[in-house]
């Protein structure tokens, strides 16, 4: 079998060219959904790159639909990979665990055992005292790595269970907050310098 009427036959059409489609979708997705981690935790150099790939993968899985306007099959797929690929870029973020994060905790009780577990672990940590609903409380703050945030949180349950906290995402830190580290994927980017 030639070329042609492989690319004209039917495993080609309603199989191949749908499963090639749906693999296109899943890696040019989950590669948009780290461009914009990277965009917003400043890597600039990375994130064109990144983009720069996922682009041309898009435009080959456009351009096959395009061209196979009478197959329905294509055009599950195209969604079939749309629809898992934003899926596998949230678990791959998760996996790289990029920057830092803020995680303010509320209690109730005393709070001398969590500070001081946080900070001989190396975190910057602010108290502040307030008064919550039902009276005084003390409110934490810990700027952390956030590959380090399922240890700290641990920690949290472990000494105060019932505790309040909240997380959110920093661009950057000074250095008198907390060591800062780069992220072990990046960390040959500063080698050359």
């Amino acid at each position: 079998m030639d070329a042609i009427t492989f690319y004209n036959s039917d495993l080609f059409k309603w199989v191949l060219l749908p499963l090639l489609i749906f693999a296109a979708r899943l890696i040019d997705v989950s590669l948009g959904t780290l461009r914009i981690i990277f965009v917003s935790h400043g890597l600039k150099y990375i994130a064109p790159i990144v983009g720069f790939v996922e682009i041309n993968i898009w435009l080959l899985a456009i351009g096959q639909i395009i061209q196979n306007l009478n197959n329905p099959v294509c055009y599950l797929a195209y969604a079939g990979g749309f629809a898992l690929g934003s899926f596998l870029g949230i678990v791959l973020e998760e996996k790289l665990s990029l920057g830092m994060v803020m995680i303010r905790i509320i209690c109730k009780h005393d709070t001398t055992e969590l500070v001081t577990t946080l900070r001989e672990a190396g975190y910057g940590v602010t108290t502040h005292d307030a008064d919550g609903l039902n009276g005084a409380v003390k409110i934490i703050f810990a700027v952390i790595r956030r590959e380090d945030l399922p240890t700290v949180i641990k920690r949290i349950h472990t000494i105060h269970a019932h505790a309040f906290y909240s997380v959110e995402d920093i661009r950057s830190v000074g250095d008198a907050l907390v060591p800062i580290q780069r992220h072990r994927l990046f960390s040959w980017i500063r080698k050359g310098k």
